[in-house]
């Protein structure tokens, strides 16, 4: 069996010739608090290290060594998170077939299904939580203009962590009123919000108080979120007291299209539409259609909207009776801020799932639509008129978007008849105070033909000038895909699942039909908009059913390397004490589009220069290429660092050279690391962080 890596660490900036051999793995290491640039050489630069690799990069699956006793919990709660929506659900350990969805919300809009709530929250002038969903978005449209402009307004704030290229626990959202607030305190509300509404339904149902212990939590997040986003989130969930950073396997990151894809292994026929195909695909033709089509299905959803307990399969569902071994499938899940995709191959018999390709998808979620609306408002009214009516009358901006939302739901493909926007009548009386003329007149001189103006005080829309607003983001879904299939790994796909909120607009469907159809049989679960939901339950009571991941990329450490005359670029030379050494070189932990099977660990061991030495601060590199050679080859950023904590290992009979033997899992849905002290057995604290490097 190969051992792991050793590393020595020194503080004099060069390698410790005493103990350099040509086998032996170094790492100096200068100062933990002194700033490194990400691009700067780790030998030449105060605060970043180098290592000498002892022997190649490995992995070993050692999945029993990195199995801490689970903690038995008595339910498990899951928080969809979403952009444009949110809610939970949950499910008793002793009954994993029930799933049960939250508690119905007051308020809603008409035709819109309110299983979920807004994702909207409200703080007081005073920046104090108020309310979250459809009580913050009603509180907030019944405040008198004048007074709406002091409280801080919030909706479809998710976004921003995924846009965010720096994220930071001080990253700043910006409320409907203009004003700062804290990202993270903004999330911690929010999910405090659950905490508090899931453990009084669970109280209520169990006749006493519901201990927050009992609570097996999981969060849904996008999988093309980067680690940073996703320690986010469970830092806000740490603030919001959902568990403690001394508990956090209590806390589970489930990834969005994952969790759908769980929840679809379990479908039964009549819990899914087909949207029918008529060419025989990959050995299936349309009469095998699985329903009638969605419109029935809607209206099944409507008949059966008041149950709230939804039972699932205990293996996997018929749809996979027709799967063979090896058989694969793809989900689309297309939400209000961004499309995941994910391919899955199906392990039977117990209905395993093993990631084909890594996540990708981008920022082509409902949002897309609602932004081209917007762009519509700036021909028609002037970019200059919408941005200052957004700050000055921020509620009656929030009601137009609420009004859009509605006629954005009825919008399809064989949509006749106009779709009529009402406007807030303090956009109409703004509109002529700011211009001089009324809304008519811009209308009338905007040239935009497929808008026209209703004298009940409405915008009357053609139906092809909505669905064009829908274009942009649908062809760039479409274009996403189609991608997708070039890939080697994605040919002879049996399935495509369309799920998340946006799967329910039928422009989507249908592009999604005729692009694809005759490759693959198009899915869409019943409740489309839960599906997520559902499947973040099933993982928190089964994380262990995702057996193989695909690395989104490549992640590695700074180290030296024995100069080599001809194949190592003369800049990269760094000569100590007669050794000549090669800095800079990439030294890889995994690949980007890497598979990872769950419980396979990256090992390195990292030895302190003196006994007295306590901390460890190593930085990790990260690149979306494979073929990376040095951190400074373009591409190549620092993403975060390595800490160990030697504090309280040390024991009477330690050795003058220590090994501390650090554990890294890549195959989970966060870079999780433990580490050891050799000479005492005993755990040294280790932590990864994405955020503060």
């Amino acid at each position: 069996m190969c051992r792991a890596p050793r590393v020595v660490l020194g503080r004099c900036g060069c390698p410790v010739p005493a103990h350099a051999t040509y086998k032996e793995v170094i790492l100096f290491f200068l100062s933990e608090t002194a700033p490194t640039s990400a691009y700067s050489s780790p030998a030449r630069s105060l605060g970043d290290t180098g290592i000498t690799p002892l022997s190649p990069s490995h992995i070993v699956n050692d999945t029993d060594s990195n199995v801490s006793e689970q903690q038995a919990f008595l339910v498990v709660v899951a928080i969809d998170f979403g952009t444009t929506s949110s809610g939970y659900a949950y499910s008793f350990t002793k009954e994993p077939e029930c799933i049960h969805v939250m508690r119905r919300w007051e308020g809603g809009d008409p035709g819109v299904s309110n299983q979920k709530t807004p994702t909207t929250i409200l703080l007081t002038p005073e920046r104090k939580f108020h309310s979250f969903g459809y009580a913050a978005r009603d509180f907030y449209h019944d405040l008198d203009p004048n007074e709406a402009k002091q409280w801080l307004y919030l909706e479809k704030f998710k976004m921003k962590l995924h846009t965010t290229g720096d994220l930071t626990m001080d990253t700043d959202l910006t409320a409907a009123n203009g004003k700062k607030v804290k990202a993270l305190e903004i999330f911690a509300y929010a999910l405090q919000y659950f905490k508090e509404q899931a453990l009084k339904e669970l109280s209520d149902q169990a006749g006493s108080e519901f201990e927050n212990s009992d609570v097996r939590w999981v969060i849904t997040v996008p999988a093309i979120w980067k680690q940073p986003a996703k320690q986010f989130m469970r830092q806000a969930a740490y603030q919001a007291g959902l568990v403690s950073p001394e508990n956090s396997e209590q806390l589970i990151i489930a990834l969005e299209p994952e969790a759908a894809s769980i929840y679809c292994r379990k479908l039964r026929l009549h819990q899914m539409i087909e949207l029918s195909s008529k060419a025989a695909v990959n050995g299936y033709s349309g009469s095998d259609t699985v329903g009638a089509g969605f419109t029935q299905a809607k209206e099944h959803i409507r008949r059966n909207r008041q149950s709230r307990t939804f039972l699932v399969e205990n293996v996997i569902g018929e749809i996979w009776s027709e799967l063979e071994e090896g058989d694969k499938y793809v989900v689309v899940d297309s939400g209000g801020g961004t499309v995941d995709l994910t391919v899955h191959q199906i392990r039977l018999p117990e209905g395993h799932l093993k990631e084909l390709y890594k996540a990708t998808g981008g920022p082509y979620g409902s949002l897309g639509v609602d932004y081209e609306f917007e762009k519509l408002l700036y021909k028609i009214f002037g970019e200059d008129f919408i941005e200052q009516f957004k700050i000055k009358r921020p509620a009656a901006w929030v009601d137009l978007m609420i009004a859009f939302e509605s006629r954005k739901r009825a919008a399809a493909p064989d949509r006749t008849n106009p779709l009529n926007i009402t406007l807030p009548f303090s956009f109409i009386d703004y509109y002529k105070k700011f211009r001089g003329h009324s809304v008519e007149h811009a209308l009338r001189k905007s040239n935009v033909d497929f808008v026209k103006w209703s004298s009940q005080g409405m915008l009357r829309m053609s139906p092809d000038a909505m669905n064009a607003l829908f274009k942009p983001t649908i062809d760039s879904i479409i274009e996403h895909l189609r991608d997708l299939f070039q890939k080697p790994e994605v040919s002879t796909v049996k399935f495509l699942f369309l799920v998340g909120g946006f799967a329910e607009a039928p422009l989507l469907q249908q592009a999604v039909q005729a692009a694809f159809g005759d490759q693959c049989r198009i899915i869409i679960p019943q409740d489309v908009g839960l599906t997520i939901l559902k499947g973040a339950v099933l993982f928190g009571l089964d994380p262990a059913v995702i057996k193989v991941r695909r690395s989104p990329l490549t992640y590695g450490v700074g180290v030296l390397n024995r100069y080599v005359e001809g194949k190592h670029p003369p800049e990269k030379l760094l000569v100590k004490d007669g050794t000549r050494w090669c800095t800079d070189v990439f030294d890889k932990f995994i690949s980007a589009d890497q598979s990872v099977a769950l419980g396979e660990l990256v090992k390195r061991s990292y030895t302190p220069a003196k006994p007295s030495q306590l901390v460890i601060v190593i930085n990790i590199y990260s690149s979306e290429h494979d073929n990376v050679s040095f951190i400074t080859d373009p591409g190549v950023k620092k993403c975060g660092t390595l800490r160990l904590d030697l504090t309280g290992t040390s024991g009477t009979a330690v050795p003058a050279r220590r090994e501390i033997q650090t554990l890294m899992q890549f195959g989970d849905t966060e870079i999780k690391a433990t580490a050891i002290d050799i000479a005492t057995s005993k755990s040294v604290k280790v932590g990864i962080d994405f955020l503060n490097y």
